[in-house]
């Protein structure tokens, strides 16, 4: 039986992913600090350790969420701890085990409220997934390309409110996201370069050209590929085909056969390669809630929309699901594709020896499920923060 058991444990009887692969009837020695102490055999074994049997099933690194706006019933923008803490469980229950809560094009004053409860969540914590910090997405877009984003409030880059965001949050945004060809913009990439922040590409309308020079002052990401993005074209191949022919860029992508058609994920795949793709969910606080009216969008058929019709509005897509999809669109193993929701986000939000591999000095965030990919149980630092009843 899997539970929570506090202090050193050893979950023994998996089959663990390890380097790219499988291994069988391995176990994981976890620390009473929530780290990866040691990954093995029979030889971990000791008999003041408790254990933990998990019968055979997967054992997978933790799912890791860089485009989550909410689920659940419950939302980052709602300024509040409960909505975080809310969100957190309910992506947990659906096997993200961390994630960087990410913001809206809003007020100054709304998005300031949204960063400071980095100081609730450090002092409360949080029941189920971690936050690693924030991804500002907006409000320093391009209107042309503005999707759902509240048209009202994008608006031109100002270097000085970057640098409050920044200072609210208490230095945890690890991702933002803007149009670079906007004035100002490749100033503002330059900017959060030097600070160590990821800086990605969308809701813009940039040329390949343009892309170009972002990529040259620090850019190394772009925002749920092929949404909210000048489409590629022979002539003008756009910011398409700048992150599908720059090395340099991780793409986000939405694998709910909505945003992005099945064989469009294969062709990603295909071409950058899962260790340059970063899966997302673009979650909304309808995900997880039954269809129907949530103020200024419509869930039908668990798509989220503008109520006018006119744009996707978010997803209510979970990371365990975007991975079965995955799996399923690519014809790609779970081995292939598992990078892109692990070891590839874990770079990107600035964690890369933390999170995403299941190693000795690691974070114990793990997922158990079944061959199929049926959750189990997830576990956040070594704590049991879902169990399937």
């Amino acid at each position: 039986m899997i539970g929570n058991v506090q202090g050193r444990r050893l979950y023994r009887n998996g089959k663990v992913f390890l380097n790219g692969h499988f291994m069988d009837n391995r176990s994981l020695l976890v620390d009473g600090e929530g780290r990866i102490e040691a990954v093995g055999g029979a030889e971990l074994y000791s008999a003041d350790t408790p254990v933990l049997d998990l019968a055979g099933n997967l054992v997978i690194p933790g799912l890791i969420d860089v485009h989550v706006h909410g689920g659940g019933g419950c939302q980052l923008m709602d300024g509040s701890y409960e909505g975080l803490n809310g969100m957190s469980r309910f992506h947990a229950a659906h096997g993200t085990t961390s994630f960087l809560g990410t913001t809206d094009s809003a007020s100054g004053r709304e998005i300031l409220s949204a960063l400071q409860l980095a100081h609730d969540e450090e002092v409360k914590g949080l029941d189920g997934a971690e936050l690693l910090g924030f991804h500002l997405e907006g409000p320093f877009l391009n209107p042309i390309r503005g999707g759902a984003q509240d048209p009202s409030h994008i608006r031109a880059v100002n270097l000085d409110e970057l640098r409050r965001y920044i200072e609210a949050s208490g230095d945890r945004i690890r991702l933002v996201t803007l149009a670079p060809e906007m004035e100002l913009g490749m100033e503002a990439v330059e900017l959060l370069s030097r600070a160590g922040i990821t800086v990605s590409i969308g809701h813009s309308d940039a040329t390949y050209g343009q892309v170009a020079e972002a990529i040259h002052r620090g850019a190394s990401h772009t925002t749920h590929h092929f949404n909210g993005m000048s489409p590629f074209h022979h002539r003008e191949p756009g910011v398409v085909g700048a992150g599908l022919m720059f090395s340099d860029l991780t793409t986000e992508l939405i694998a709910d056969g909505v945003h992005v058609h099945p064989a469009v994920v294969k062709l990603l795949f295909d071409i950058k390669g899962a260790d340059r793709i970063c899966m997302i969910t673009d979650a909304v606080a309808c995900a997880g809630l039954p269809d129907g009216d949530y103020g200024h969008s419509l869930m039908r058929d668990g798509q989220v929309w503008l109520k006018d019709g006119s744009s996707l509005a978010g997803s209510s897509l979970t990371m365990l699901q975007a991975l079965r999809n995955t799996v399923a669109f690519t014809g790609y193993t779970l081995e292939q594709v598992l990078p892109a929701f692990t070891e590839a986000p874990a770079r990107q939000s600035g964690f890369p020896n933390r999170k995403g591999r299941l190693e000795a000095g690691m974070d114990a965030d793990f997922l158990i499920v079944r061959e199929d990919v049926t959750l189990l149980a997830t576990y956040v630092r070594g704590r049991a923060v879902y169990e399937k009843e």
